[in-house]
């Protein structure tokens, strides 16, 4: 009933449901439960250097080192000290993780790609969920775009590794970033921070706290940021990869008593970009699209049937390598490309105290995702094959907590709701021969309309059971349904200058319409238990086991009637890892956390061709055994601190799939997990002036072992080599902390090397594209705190 009436709502009243359904929702928890206290904290927080960090990893406020979990925190400090500025750095300075910008198939900069410990998932679109969750203010955001952001009034940020569930609200199989903005002060003040730098950068960010009474507080920011491309098109021009952004943040707290509080977010995000800076990265001579262009521009010596193009013979009829590899900062490419994205939300978090042990939390969240993304993907002047993706959609979700603290005995019972609807647009230009020789190389443009509706609900606990003042035990269950619905119409369009019919055709070849709306739907038990045991203040180990899962759903591209003309399907995937950890802190001086573990990831969803279109498949079974360190050292006015990862993933089981491109072999290694990574800083406070002045330079660190960004390994787009990064800074404070002025290169050795990448060469398109890092890049930065 409740689930009916919220799909019958329009956006607009989903949004209001979302501010005024909490309270409602935890009194009713609250008179369901029996009385007791605990108190939570809703962010990470450290004191300076080694100081002690507090987590919120188990729901709870603890200290990082009592924690028997494998997580990162970064304070807001941190963060700013290594240069952290966005999400997209958090692999630099966190073991076993890549978080990659420029979705593959996207083209849209904000997509993320992220994978821990060699979970993870490269499909940006609506219908594939990511690998690992991303939280914001503990609202879990559903899709991939969107995942890029900056860090402009962040609080903290945690890197929890391995399955998660038993904690958490939505299910996540390979870990979980969890952000924490700012929360408001009970003073007033606020921040103002100016950037400046190569590239005409210029970053742009204030803050203020504003107390309202003495029970409610308000807090708001605005950023912007801007900063030219670094690819340059030749046809016109264009510089891709550029950046321009604009960011508002609002919360409210509204405290009446200790007992009770209310906190009230919203955030928005606009992004205009001309696209992502990919480039020619190779491309198949022999395949019919590439020969059949090549045909019809008058290319000397190309055939079709059979296809054939002279490799290198440099002339613009002829599509190969020769003439059209242009280096890394150069693109050949002449169709429309674009990158937008406008991200909205808002939250409302209420807490009571209910009693001596029991604290009940409701979580409501409402967001809306509008983004588009177009590119060149062959990246010539021809029409081999483009993509026009444009999606609008929003997000609805409700969490439902109660935290039990009694001594000894701590736990978390939580009920999770999350409903989403998208509708994606995707068009896609191709040479589709025959025809495309006769007419010059028109080609043809696939249209695909998908209506996707999406939800999950799901019950979860945990418990720890302090056994004796060193000896814990900890376990927990998660029971969670989801349904996947999808709805498609497709139909290709010839030639590819058409306009698009509107309304819609009905009745017209080729067309491949698929009216009714397809469902399926998934469940799964997965559970978590934990031995921990302190050895004295110093010294604490831990043995865990996880488990995890992530649904399934349904591929919504293709360019030919589907079997049956039912929407390709992909089943669920699972994981189980097996952990040994420990936690040493030295007298507030020395840090030394790490962990061994080995997963089984059975299911795995991967990327295989079938035709020209990329899908989601079961691709079988791989291990992954590997291990992370991470170390701090701070006497005094120096900091030394780094981390270390390890991966030794195998794939033990194959799928074969009827009908597609085989990509996935033995010895092929999952995408975006490489061996070895690791990082390291150094920095060292001088103190001028009786303590005036805080001068500090500091350098930084990270190499990341060879890795490959899709999981056919396609050598023409991944890292073949390793990627060590130098970034320095020089920092100038006043001694009380109120201001300070940071001059830094990024890059400093000038590293050439790619970022991400994506192939079809052994399909009919035949093209292979990919991005290269922004070069050194010197920057600027002046902050004020008052």
């Amino acid at each position: 009933m409740i689930r009916t009436a919220i799909r019958l709502m329009t956006p607009n009243d989903r949004a209001a449901v979302a501010f005024a359904a909490a309270p409602a929702m935890a009194l009713l928890l609250c008179v369901a439960s029996a009385p007791a206290a605990a108190q939570t904290s809703e962010s990470a927080a450290a004191t300076t250097g080694i100081g002690e960090i507090t987590v919120t990893a188990r729901r709870r406020e603890e200290s990082l080192q009592d924690t028997p979990i494998a997580v990162s925190a970064l304070t807001s400090d941190a963060l700013r000290r290594q240069q952290v500025f966005g999400t997209d750095n958090l692999d630099h300075v966190t073991p076993n993780l890549q978080f990659a910008a420029y979705g593959p198939l996207t083209g849209n900069n904000s997509a993320a790609q992220v994978f821990i410990r060699g979970i993870g998932q490269t499909d940006a679109s609506s219908g594939v969920d990511p690998g690992v969750g991303l939280y914001i203010d503990d609202v879990y955001m559903g899709r991939a775009v969107g995942g890029v952001m900056d860090f402009r009034d962040v609080a903290s940020v945690q890197v929890l590794r391995g399955p998660q569930g038993t904690l958490f609200g939505r299910n996540t199989i390979g870990g979980a970033v969890l952000v924490t903005t700012t929360l408001p002060g009970d003073e007033f003040g606020g921040t103002l921070r100016l950037g400046v730098g190569e590239d005409n950068l210029w970053d742009a960010f204030g803050a203020l706290n504003i107390p309202l009474t003495e029970t409610l507080v308000a807090r708001m920011s605005l950023g912007a940021r801007q900063r030219d491309g670094y690819v340059t098109r030749v046809s016109d021009g264009v510089d891709l990869g550029n950046e321009d952004s604009y960011t508002a943040q609002a919360s409210v707290r509204w405290r009446p008593s200790d007992r009770f509080s209310v906190i009230v977010r919203g955030d928005y995000t606009k992004a205009d970009e001309n696209g992502s800076p990919y480039v020619f990265a190779a491309i198949n001579e022999q395949q019919a699209f590439v020969a059949a262009v090549s045909v019809g521009a008058g290319c000397p010596g190309a055939t079709f049937p059979p296809p054939s193009v002279p490799p290198t013979l440099v002339d613009p009829r002829c599509a190969n390598d020769a003439t059209y590899d242009l280096g890394p900062y150069t693109n050949g490419g002449t169709a429309p490309v674009s990158s937008t994205l406008e991200n909205w939300g808002t939250s409302l978090t209420a807490e009571w105290q209910a009693g001596d042990r029991v604290t009940l939390k409701s979580i409501t969240a409402y967001r809306e995702l509008d983004w588009g993304g177009r590119r060149d993907a062959d990246n010539t002047p021809f029409v081999i094959l483009h993509t026009d993706y444009q999606t609008n959609g929003d997000q609805f979700s409700e969490e439902l907590q109660a935290l039990f603290e009694g001594g000894r005995v701590n736990g978390v019972f939580g009920l999770y709701y999350y409903e989403e609807q998208f509708h994606d647009f995707l068009q896609v230009p191709f040479a589709a021969p025959p025809p495309v020789v006769a007419m010059g190389g028109q080609g043809s443009r696939d249209y695909q309309s998908a209506r996707i509706d999406n939800d999950n609900w799901a019950a979860f606990t945990h418990w720890t059971f302090d056994v004796t003042d060193a000896l814990s035990l900890s376990a927990g269950v998660r029971y969670t349904e989801e349904t996947k619905g999808i709805q498609i119409i497709g139909f290709t369009i010839f030639p590819a200058s058409s306009p698009t019919p509107d309304p819609l055709p009905s009745t017209a070849p080729p067309l491949n319409v698929l009216p009714d709306p397809f469902e399926n739907s998934f469940n799964a038990t997965t559970g978590s238990a934990t031995v921990q045991y302190r050895w004295n203040d110093s010294f604490m180990t831990y043995a865990s086991w996880s488990q995890g899962f992530k649904s399934g759903g349904f591929n919504q591209r293709f360019n030919a009637p589907p079997p049956g003309f039912i929407p390709i399907p992909f089943d669920e995937e699972e994981a189980e890892t097996y952990e040994l950890g420990f936690k040493s802190d030295f007298g507030g001086v020395f840090r030394l956390n790490g962990a061994l573990f080995t997963t089984d990831y059975d299911n795995m969803q991967l990327i295989y061709r079938l035709g020209i279109v990329p899908l989601l498949f079961n691709a079988g079974k791989s291990s992954i055994d590997g291990a992370e360190l991470e170390f701090a050292y701070a006497p005094g006015d120096l900091i030394l601190e780094g981390s270390v990862g390890y991966l030794d993933d195998k794939i033990e089981e194959i799928a074969v799939v009827p009908g597609t491109t085989a990509t996935v072999g033995p010895n092929n290694t999952l995408p975006l997990t490489p061996e070895w990574q690791g990082n390291l800083g150094l920095g060292y406070d001088f103190r001028l002036g009786n303590d005036a002045f805080v001068l500090t330079p500091r350098i930084d660190y990270s190499i990341t072992r060879e890795q490959y960004f899709d999981a056919a390994n396609t050598v023409e787009t991944a890292q073949l080599e390793d990627v060590s990064l130098l970034n320095a800074s020089l920092t100038l404070a006043s001694g009380s902390g109120s201001w300070q002025a940071t001059a830094g290169v990024n890059n400093l050795t000038d590293e050439l090397y790619p970022v991400a990448g994506n192939s079809s060469l052994t399909t009919a398109s035949g093209y292979a594209e990919i991005i290269y890092s922004r070069p050194r890049t010197y920057f600027l930065t002046l902050s004020y705190d008052f």
